[in-house]
């Protein structure tokens, strides 16, 4: 036998198979079993997370109509005390123009009065006139309008008075037209603008009468006189009812202006609450993506370990990408990205935990094989030394009280077929610079064929034919060009 390693492959008997289903069902139904408990805990988190969801979306409805009724509610208000305060101001505006023309009214027969009293008390004309002035008294005193009315009982009071001195009706003339003129800037500096066409009319009619007010004229002055009393209370009317008007409008100005606010305020609320709606959304998106991480955040834990224990980094650094992929969206606060991630988190999770129990499946059967070659080298005399697992190969130390040492590796090949490799050293039959022709140790062989057939008996594992670089053709060899690249090394031996 050569010094270069010799090799022999394992098959698994039937026995062990059956034994290798049974691991395998029991390693499935303990990952339903986690899977289960996993989608329990999703389904628990989600309807929770709908409870939570549906009462904030109730309590928003609350809100919002809430607002709506309290809209509801300040918009009557203000549409009813602009409604009294339009009643308010149109009828404090009739109730004063009733006033001025019930006092211009009784101004007017005052006057008339005192023109009547100069009339001769025993005219029957005279006890007429007095009882149509009391009567149009009445009608002032009503509230009635009875200016037509006045102004004809003044021409025929007028026609029945007798013409006083110059002086004296110069006299009284212009205390009268003093007392016009006073009303005329009584009604105020915006009189003119407010009603030009009425304050030309005043000014035409005072000076009318200022021109009537000489001699000769009594009867054409007294004509004219309620004339111009009238204009002066239609101006003063028509001077109010435009002021009213614009306090009216004023007053619809700022309600408009309100309004606008109102609405303007209620958009913003809208916008706000948009805002807030597409911030609860990012956050329900962020808190799922968050449940799910803490659902399989242990299980991911748990993988990349047992990953590492069975000598697959690989898996392991893959699966804790997948985590970290999770973990940055979240941290920026990244919804849809974190989403996909987790989602991808998931899936990663089941394929790992599959191929897991493939590579624990192998372990198992590596560590078996190995007890299994362990007991019987020492039924062969062999002391077990030490062994090591190394990149997920089982590296297994044994020596021969003669002080040989078997240096023996349980790796696999591509399909996954267990392979024992010896390094032999010391044994006498074995060179370190063998002739390939004549590469015979027959004790060797025997001792390890013995190992073998010691491990069929008790274990389960079938191994095959030993073979090494350089052995001769025979009835149990193969020839050099029969031969295949052993796994996991430069040298060429058979694996059959």
């Amino acid at each position: 036998m050569s010094g270069s390693p010799k090799y022999s492959t394992v098959s698994v008997a039937p026995a062990y198979a059956r034994i290798e289903v049974g691991r395998s069902l029991a390693r499935a139904a303990a990952r339903q079993r986690v899977e289960a408990q996993r989608s329990e805990a999703r389904r628990r988190l989600e309807a929770q997370r709908a409870r939570e969801r549906a009462e904030r979306a109730a309590q928003r409805a609350r809100e919002v109509a809430a607002r709506r009724e309290r809209a509801r509610a300040e918009a009557g208000r203000r549409e009813a005390e602009l409604a009294r305060r339009r009643s308010a101001q149109q009828e404090s505006h009739a109730a004063g123009v009733r006033r001025e023309q019930a006092d211009a009214d009784a101004r007017r027969l005052a006057e008339v009065r005192q023109l009547l009293g100069r009339a001769r008390a025993e005219d029957s004309g005279v006890r007429v006139l007095r009882e149509r002035l009391d009567l149009l008294q009445s009608r002032v005193e009503r509230g009635e309008d009875p200016g037509r009315d006045i102004e004809e009982l003044r021409g025929r009071v007028v026609l029945l008075t007798e013409e006083a001195g110059a002086s004296g009706r110069n006299a009284d003339h212009g205390a009268v037209l003093a007392g016009l003129e006073e009303r005329l800037a009584g009604i105020g500096p915006q009189a003119r603008e407010s009603d030009p066409e009425g304050h030309r009319r005043c000014l035409d009619l005072l000076a009318e009468l200022r021109a009537a007010a000489g001699p000769g004229a009594q009867t054409r002055f007294q004509a004219m006189l309620g004339t111009a009393e009238h204009a002066l209370t239609r101006h003063a009317a028509t001077v109010g009812e435009r002021a009213a008007g614009e306090r009216l409008r004023a007053e619809e100005a700022r309600e408009a202006q309100l309004q606008a606010e109102e609405r303007a305020s209620e958009q913003e609320a809208a916008r706000q609450a948009a805002l807030e709606a597409e911030q609860e959304r990012v956050t329900a998106m962020l808190t799922e993506a968050t449940d799910r991480l803490g659902v399989v955040r242990q299980s991911v834990a748990e993988a990349a370990a047992e990953a590492r224990e069975l000598a697959a980094p690989e898996l392991a650094e893959r699966i804790e990408a997948a985590l970290t992929a999770v973990t940055s969206p979240l941290a920026a606060d990244a919804p849809k990205e974190a989403l996909t991630a987790v989602a991808a988190l998931e899936d990663l999770l089941v394929g790992t935990e599959a191929r897991l129990d493939e590579l624990h499946l192998a372990y198992a059967r590596r560590m078996d094989l190995a007890q299994a070659l362990q007991d019987a080298m020492i039924g062969e005399g062999f002391a077990f030394t030490g062994g090591a697992e190394q990149a997920g190969e089982l590296l297994l130390s044994f020596e021969r009280p003669t002080g040989a040492t078997y240096r023996t590796t349980i790796t696999t090949d591509g399909g996954g077929t267990p392979v024992l490799v010896y390094q032999v050293d010391g044994e006498p039959d074995v060179t370190l610079r063998p002739d390939p022709e004549v590469a015979v140790c027959d004790r060797t062989e025997d001792l390890l064929e013995r190992v073998h057939e010691a491990i069929v008996e008790r274990d389960g594992f079938v191994p095959g034919e030993l073979t090494w670089q350089g052995k001769p053709p025979g009835p149990q060899g193969k020839t050099l060009t029969d031969v295949e690249q052993a796994p996991d090394t430069e040298e060429w031996s058979w694996t059959g």
